[in-house]
């Protein structure tokens, strides 16, 4: 979720040191500070010191394929250091792209993307991870082909950072970006729309975007999903201390145990199996 800058070495150590103790996996943020430019790499490294079940080492879809003449770019041996760097099990490659759009100083080329994963998908245990906006069928169906073995959805209803990035282009008088930004402020697909629509692809599907108790996990499951990933409470614990990161965590298993309990259901993919009801705006994506 973070790293890169001096106080993230605290907050990822909670959150691995939590994150063994309660036995849930864990992911760090964009490690091209640490890579491509030799910054606080032990504020991802601290990571690597705790047994975290499932570590996921992450880099950015623009850095892997060149954004100007000086830039460097990720390849596969920098994908694996990023790994190295945490102990990964897995390398997430997050899609940012209206993020990027946004910033003022965005890397905004993405010709070759998809064939650049594939590249890397090649050499190492890769998923795919949006930042807000969602997955479609379709970009999963070509990823997938690329040799993706799963996705996170990060779609709408968690953090927009077209949201962050506009007060952050607001603060750089960048008056263009900071329109961009409150455009298209929502812009996405919700992320239960986006689970049910990469379950039939057969792969693994993390659900994150909104979720914020062990109630929306549950939720997320009954969707297909194989997982759910949660962000903001968990950061906010993580930068008060460990005894409230292990806290928060506890928590949402807990009310995850607690809805399995109140639907009948004892294991995990017998709560994939329970039936639901759509309402709302997530029944109007589905039934149209």
């Amino acid at each position: 979720m973070t790293g890169g800058f001096p106080d993230a070495k605290k907050i990822n150590d909670n959150l691995a040191r939590a994150a063994a103790a309660v036995g849930v996996a864990m992911g760090v943020g964009s490690e091209r500070a640490a890579i491509l430019k030799g910054q606080f790499p032990e504020s991802y490294s601290t990571v690597s010191h705790h047994a975290v079940p499932l570590k996921f080492a992450n880099i950015g879809a623009p850095q892997i394929i060149p954004q100007g003449a000086d830039e460097p770019v990720v390849t596969v041996e920098e994908a694996r250091a990023a790994m190295d760097l945490i102990g990964a099990d897995l390398l997430a490659i997050h899609l940012n792209f209206l993020q990027e759009m946004v910033q003022p100083e965005g890397d905004r080329k993405s010709r070759g993307a998809t064939a650049e994963i594939g590249r890397l998908a090649h050499f190492l245990p890769v998923f795919v991870k949006e930042t807000g906006a969602g997955i479609s069928r379709s970009v999963a169906e070509r990823l997938r082909d690329q040799g993706v073995r799963g996705f996170d959805v990060s779609g709408t209803g968690g953090t927009s950072f077209a949201a962050v990035e506009h007060h952050r282009a607001v603060e750089k008088g960048a008056m263009r970006e900071a329109r961009v930004g409150r455009t298209f402020w929502d812009w996405g697909i919700p992320s239960p729309v986006s689970v049910r629509e990469l379950v039939p692809l057969g792969l693994p599907v993390i659900a994150s975007g909104g979720i914020r108790s062990g109630l929306d996990v549950a939720r997320a499951l009954v969707l297909g999903a194989s997982a759910a990933g949660t962000a903001g409470g968990i950061l906010r614990a993580a930068s008060t201390g460990y005894a409230e990161t292990k806290t928060e965590l506890e928590h949402i298993v807990h009310e995850l145990k607690v809805a399995m309990f109140l639907s009948g259901c004892r294991t995990v993919r017998e709560m994939q199996r329970a039936p639901y009801v759509l309402t709302g705006e997530t029944r109007l994506w589905l039934t149209h």
